[in-house]
């Protein structure tokens, strides 16, 4: 008889995604709906309806016909790395040297990079609860362990510098990595917050790692500021999946302190030798005046589509306590929800609005430990169309 598999202790750690495993049963349901006068509509998943503009797609067909498709240097085009740099300028005004810039395989390369290069074994990394469940296990995969601190609504569910001093191990915590704007919640934290925390963080020799992934889709002007512009020490992840529209090109960078990128190059050399490099040469085009007037137009329509879905979920009575200001999702509680259809929480609750409303939503087991049986995340990354269709079929459902 065959010896079975010897499975490393470190990938029996790691929980199942239960945001694609609620998709694959979202997927199987729509499926037997698909011929009825229902089909499903899809609120579960945090990809924008909107693909990469013209500009973008015609780079890539450019590249592929020039032939432009060998390897590039671990760090990404140096073209790529200076229009990086050009748009935080424009953008938001800062300084970033394209030396700091590190293009990767999509924002989850980047946060694997860092994380291998910052964290020890048995190092503690604080995060809030809720967020997004990828992000700890990037601390797992590094043999640290990210420690979840439950969030309040009077905090916007992030992490403040109160909480995290309250947290904080001298000689076992290494530092924090937040999400600003975050997923599940689209909130953002204050400047002045995140001041305060690097602060504390950076005064115990500790880290403060942010990932901004959805900070070009940012709807209030008082947190659409970069975490860069507190500190040169603290590192940035993000991506050209949210605002820009190129979710299946896995393609992202990171900023970091100019001491770090060797380190962070070697580590790239070994692990992914390179990103993709028709995804770079495409990116390039994401910067074009015309590209971003349409990345601009689409933010319009993502805060139109949060300004309708989230009034008419509190009309439900499934309450979104804090207002997104950013990203493309609703963090809403489902409580009264719960109790009119009979059924313990929102993973059950999901089921039931899958089956019942042709509804896909994301129930909060993913997201954290401290009360997110109580919520459910829906995505506004959808037509106006499909949100208009599943708050007729919910408030039908509900009332």
């Amino acid at each position: 008889m065959e010896k079975p598999l010897r499975i490393s202790e470190r990938a029996r750690r790691v929980e199942p995604f239960y945001v694609l495993e609620m998709a694959k049963a979202a997927a199987e349901i729509g499926q037997a709906a698909s011929g009825s006068d229902r089909p499903m509509v899809y609120l579960n998943i945090g990809e924008p309806d909107f693909t990469a503009p013209p500009l973008v797609r015609q780079a890539a067909e450019k590249a592929i016909r020039d032939g432009n498709t060998q390897y590039t240097a671990a760090t990404g085009l140096p073209a790529l790395r200076e229009r990086i740099s050009q748009w935080y300028l424009e953008r938001f005004g800062l300084q970033v040297p394209p030396a700091r810039i590190v293009v990767t395989a999509g924002a989850s390369a980047a946060l694997q990079l860092v994380c291998l290069a910052l964290i020890e074994r048995g190092d503690e990394v604080l995060m809030p609860d809720p967020s997004y469940p990828c992000n700890r296990q990037f601390v797992n995969a590094a043999d640290g362990r990210a420690v979840l601190v439950p969030t309040t609504p009077a905090e916007r569910f992030q992490l403040s510098a109160d909480t995290v001093a309250r947290n904080w191990k001298d000689g076992i915590t290494r530092g924090v990595l937040l999400a600003s704007p975050s997923n599940p919640t689209g909130t953002s934290i204050h400047p002045d917050e995140l001041r305060r925390i690097h602060a504390f963080v950076a005064e115990r020799g500790g880290i403060t790692l942010v990932d901004e992934i959805y900070l070009g889709l940012g709807y209030d002007a008082q947190y659409g500021h970069s975490a860069l512009a507190i500190d040169e020490l603290i590192v940035s992840v993000n991506s050209f999946s949210k605002y820009f529209s190129m979710t299946g090109w896995r393609l992202g960078w990171l900023v970091a302190p100019a001491a770090l990128v060797p380190v962070i190059e070697r580590l790239a050399q070994n692990l992914f030798i390179c990103p993709s490099t028709i995804a770079q040469h495409a990116a390039l085009a994401c910067f074009e005046s015309d590209s971003i007037a349409e990345y601009e137009r689409r933010r319009s329509a993502f805060k139109a589509r949060r300004d309708y879905l989230v009034p008419a979920l509190n009309a439900l009575g499934l309450i979104v306590p804090v207002l997104p200001d950013g990203a493309f999702y609703a963090w809403a509680d489902c409580a009264q929800a719960c109790k009119r259809l009979g059924v313990a929480d929102s993973w059950e609750l999901a089921f039931a609005l899958m089956h019942q409303a042709h509804v896909a939503v994301t129930p909060g087991r993913d997201f954290g430990q401290a009360e997110t049986a109580r919520f459910i995340r829906l995505s506004s990354a959808s037509s106006m169309d499909q949100l208009q269709t599943a708050v007729i079929r919910l408030k039908a459902l509900l009332a």
